[in-house]
């Protein structure tokens, strides 16, 4: 009971972060003096089409629901139901990996998403992901799942991966004006040495990461469930 409190401050944490950086990108915006760059819609809508900020905003969600769970049928049960646990696993992952993939590929690089907020940046980037990898170690009532969960897993990735490239070319860079626009560097093909061939392999890359990541968030939970058996077991 006492973890769901942290789960809904980090939560809390999570949208005042994403609120901080969204007003920031749309007051540059409002500033802005080109028509492209002053269209707030499709700066807010290009905002929306980061996978840090989509992963974030649904861990935030999620994190209050399963509180909420734990508050009320949770009270009586042993593990926490398929679906929670599905939606965990996912989000899980998806935030460790963009952990990994920011601080291991775009530290450094200045996102056209307006000026960034220093502390929203470290709590989307850092302090949600680590939580989110203690959580899958401590939070109480994991339900483990079959090995077949990772390609779940795997779906909303794709898909935004999908969108994205797909969308890229129906917008106008607000930043630079450019009759194109990718939310990370390494997916526009106008930037990454080979065009599309490299940006595949950035996404190969970035694709294994998340089912091995994947896995390891569905081992951890089949741990965790095979011990507490044991434990059980031992007590009895």
């Amino acid at each position: 009971m006492a973890w769901s409190y942290a789960r809904v401050a980090a939560a809390a944490l999570t949208f005042a972060a994403i609120i901080a950086q969204l007003i920031r990108t749309t007051e540059r915006a409002l500033e802005a003096t080109t028509d492209y760059a002053s269209h707030v819609p499709t700066v807010v809508a290009n905002f929306l089409s980061y996978f840090t900020i989509q992963s974030n905003l649904f861990t935030a969600i999620l994190l209050v629901v399963a509180a909420v769970w734990a508050w009320t049928k949770g009270k009586d049960a042993e593990t926490e139901p398929r679906w929670l646990a599905i939606l965990l696993a996912c989000l899980t992952t998806y935030m460790i990996v963009t952990g990994i993939v920011y601080n291991t590929l775009l530290r450094n690089v200045v996102l056209d998403q307006g000026v960034t907020v220093w502390w929203s940046n470290e709590i989307l980037h850092v302090v949600i992901p680590v939580f989110m990898l203690v959580d899958l170690f401590v939070a109480p009532k994991r339900r483990p799942l079959p090995w077949s969960t990772v390609g779940i897993i795997a779906i909303y990735p794709i898909v935004w991966a999908v969108y994205t490239l797909l969308r890229a070319d129906m917008i106008i860079a607000p930043a630079s004006g450019n009759p194109w626009w990718y939310p990370y560097p390494f997916l526009d093909p106008h930037l990454v040495p080979g065009g599309y061939v490299g940006v595949a392999g950035y996404i190969v890359g970035i694709a294994i990461a998340i089912v091995g990541v994947g896995l390891l968030v569905v081992w951890v939970g089949r741990w965790r469930a095979q011990r507490r058996v044991a434990v059980e077991a031992a007590v009895s």
